[in-house]
């Protein structure tokens, strides 16, 4: 299985915010974020 790093994720949460991409897709994102006890700044 492969695994999105967490500098990727955190980039990929910041530019579906700016796009307005689908909220749901955007949760997703951020409840990874949580999961992995990063901080978005």
């Amino acid at each position: 299985m492969h695994y999105i790093n967490d500098k990727l994720l955190i980039e990929s949460y910041k530019t579906a915010v700016k796009l307005k991409l689908n909220k749901g897709f955007i949760q997703i994102l951020l409840s990874e974020i949580k999961r992995r006890k990063l901080k978005v700044s």
